[in-house]
């Protein structure tokens, strides 16, 4: 079964679940053009899925994608907070900030029992996760109503484990990828490479069906990801731009900007490894610093900064998630977005 059977999808390209620069509106777009739109909800709390189920469901009958995280949730770290605040006390003095006042807490939840509920509600025909699977009985339970599950790789031994433990796709995340690696097997970033390396091989160690993700912005990039054995592509950079995504003023103006063309692979906003345009902070601090707590707890710390900065029309403290190739960045509808991606494999389905 190829991968368009599979998801019951007319066009082999998914949209990255970007967390923070969309809702339901853009999912539904890349729906409604053939292509599988995808929601993501790591950040979001149960009642808040339910209204954005329910706001795709009511606009279309086409499959989509919902998304979850599966790290361990970590009990906030005293020592290592005082720490991390300590790194940034110079910016709190420089905007005026209490860092006492701060809260300390998380700002992603793993994916649980108490969201397999909701979802039952609704069934949404694919689940994807990012960093692994959830426990056996989550992924009965997501089973039970015949979602189809995907699942990111960084590696061709986290592919191989991922096989191994049910997934029906894989979603090979190359280095180029923008926010968050899926890396869980390993810390270590020296294992992490680009996508049109790491596709071919993860094509030849698995039986399933391969989905390339990274760096991958327009028709040529797709069809050259598909002439390695790519059963699709996953494409999120090139939609921020769309009139359906809610990326803010300060990150469109950082995508559309010369500024856009330098990332780094960076912990300081959330604790993870995550791609983002390069800013004050990275500059500064460096992008990977051991001061961190672990994620997601080291997003509260710098919230209060982002806010601030953003208030003021800067990005400066903001985690501005980009892949390494903008070029495919367009003010276009998703609808036709989705549609230009196929241009170069029209004849191939």
């Amino acid at each position: 079964m190829n991968l368009r059977q599979l998801l019951k999808i007319s066009l082999p390209i998914i949209q990255a679940p970007m967390a923070g620069v969309q809702d339901n509106k853009l999912t539904v777009a890349v729906s409604k053009a053939g292509g599988l739109g995808s929601l993501p909800c790591a950040m979001l709390d149960s009642d808040a899925i339910r209204y954005e189920l329910t706001k795709i469901r009511e606009q279309t009958a086409e499959p989509y994608n919902v998304n979850f995280f599966c790290h361990t949730q970590p009990e906030p770290n005293h020592k290592q907070e005082t720490v991390w605040r300590a790194v940034l006390s110079p910016y709190f003095a420089e905007f005026g900030i209490d860092p006492n006042t701060i809260p300390v807490g998380p700002s992603r939840m793993p994916f649980s029992n108490e969201v397999a509920e909701v979802l039952e509600e609704f069934k949404p025909p694919v689940v994807s996760f990012h960093f692994g699977l959830p426990s056996v009985d989550l992924m009965t339970r997501v089973r039970g109503w015949g979602a189809k599950i995907l699942s990111s790789a960084t590696t061709v031994e986290e592919a191989r484990w991922l096989e191994a433990h049910g997934v029906d796709a894989i979603i090979a995340q190359g280095l180029e990828a923008g926010g968050h690696r899926g890396i869980f097997l390993s810390e270590d970033l020296n294992t992490q490479s680009g996508t049109f390396v790491l596709v071919p091989q993860i094509v030849q160690a698995v039986k399933i069906p391969v989905i390339a993700a990274g760096g991958i912005s327009d028709a040529k990039g797709v069809a050259a990801a598909m002439a390695l054995g790519a059963a699709g592509v996953q494409v999120g950079t090139s939609y921020m731009l769309c009139p359906e995504a809610t990326t803010s003023t300060v990150h469109r103006g950082a995508l559309k900007s010369e500024a856009a063309s330098v990332t780094a692979l960076t912990n300081l906003f959330t604790g993870r490894p995550a791609r983002s345009i390069t800013n004050r902070i990275i500059k500064e601090l460096g992008p990977i610093s051991a001061a961190t707590p672990v994620f997601p707890l080291a997003t509260s710390a710098i919230a209060p900064l982002r806010a601030k900065a953003e208030s003021m029309g800067s990005g400066d403290f903001s985690p501005l998630w980009a892949g390494q190739n903008i070029s495919g960045c367009k003010e276009v509808s998703a609808g036709q977005l989705t549609k230009e991606l196929v241009r170069e494999i029209e004849g191939a389905f």
